[in-house]
């Protein structure tokens, strides 16, 4: 059995019912753990009951400390606060061996098996960004991704999940700030600071819009075959990490934030069905609950510049501060023509 918690709120649902329902589909035995931050969310599961899943209440999460920094603290900044909480109070409550934190804006793509079998007889699990070189932003966010973090009910699973609880509600902010971000930069040094720690090497697990462009993907039956440029090395996709897709209410959707190379594969394979799988999702959901809220979360229609000053400022610094031959701005050029919208049929 295969521990897993998550957290979202509604304008999440259709996301988080996507992984649910790619966890169905790959991994015979799992519970998930859902955080449900709004009432919307956890009374859509008890009126809508999931097998292997199980909605907890925001009110029966938060502790004294969550509470005492909550309103210090932007919607975004406390769940990042709450990462760290959501899998020692899964591993408290349930009384677990194990648990893995995962994002909710993540897809299987495989049984996750191979990722536990590698994780083997240690404590802890991390993963890495992988970052492609232009898009390495290590300096910043951190090399380690929050995204599938695993952790042992033991000594120095615990002492690490624990460490990087209080971390967090003393600081958690969506700023860099004396080497920290968020909940993220606290991962950094895990490897020498706490024992037993393994960092995930199968490049199938956390392949994701800022590393994609390292790799080939093709179809291989029922499999998704990555195929590393540089070395020529294949491996199984096992989830794909959709960090910045949006959807507006004009169906038009942004696939992945600022200005990433995607290449065909990546489109058709990862995203195109992603986004179908989303639509259809969320039709369900509006159907069920007479669309009492926005399941996709979208809030405001769709920019009429794909790209703005402020967004192109900010990657224009960004490179030069990479490399000062980036002063011309040919690379922040380049980075126009990755900025994907793609209309969908809602």
């Amino acid at each position: 059995m295969y521990n897993f918690v998550t957290l979202f709120n509604s304008a999440y649902l259709s996301r988080g019912l996507v992984l649910y329902h790619s966890l169905i589909k790959h991994c015979p035995q799992f519970h998930l753990y859902v955080i449900a931050f709004d009432d919307a969310t956890y009374d859509y599961f008890q009126k809508f009951p999931q097998p292997h899943l199980t909605a907890i209440s925001l009110q029966a999460f938060e502790d004294e400390k969550l509470l005492s920094i909550k309103t210090t603290r932007s919607a975004t900044e406390y769940c990042w606060t709450c990462t760290p909480s959501t899998v020692l109070y899964a591993i408290n409550t349930f009384q677990l061996n194990h648990c893995v934190y995962i994002d909710a804006d993540m897809c299987f793509y495989e049984n996750p098996k191979i990722l536990f079998d590698e994780w083997g007889d240690k404590s802890v699990l991390i993963t890495e960004h992988h970052y492609t070189k232009p898009y390495d932003q290590s300096e910043e966010s951190g090399k380690y991704c929050v995204q599938f973090v695993g952790f042992k009910n033991d000594k120095d699973g615990l002492m690490a999940l624990n460490y990087w609880r209080n971390a967090c509600i003393e600081w958690c902010y969506a700023r860099v700030e004396d080497g920290k971000f968020g909940d993220q930069k606290y991962l950094d040094d895990w490897t020498t600071r706490f024992n037993k720690v393994h960092v995930m090497a199968h490049l199938g697990g956390g392949i994701a819009p800022w590393n994609m462009q390292q790799y080939y993907f093709s179809k291989s039956g029922q499999q998704i075959i990555g195929k590393e440029i540089i070395t020529g090395n294949k491996f199984e996709a096992i989830f794909f990490h959709f960090h910045g897709v949006k959807i507006y209410t004009d169906h038009i959707v942004s696939l992945t934030g600022d200005m990433y190379e995607m290449n065909s594969d990546a489109l058709h394979l990862f995203y195109l069905p992603y986004v179908s799988k989303l639509m259809e999702v969320s039709k369900h959901v509006h159907k069920q609950t007479k669309r009492q809220f926005d399941a996709n979360g979208a809030k405001e229609k769709s920019p009429q510049k794909p790209e703005n000053f402020l967004s192109l400022l900010k990657w224009y610094l960004y490179d030069i501060r990479q490399d000062i031959k980036n002063i011309n701005g040919k690379r922040t050029k380049q980075r126009m023509k990755y900025k994907h919208f793609y209309y969908c049929n809602g």
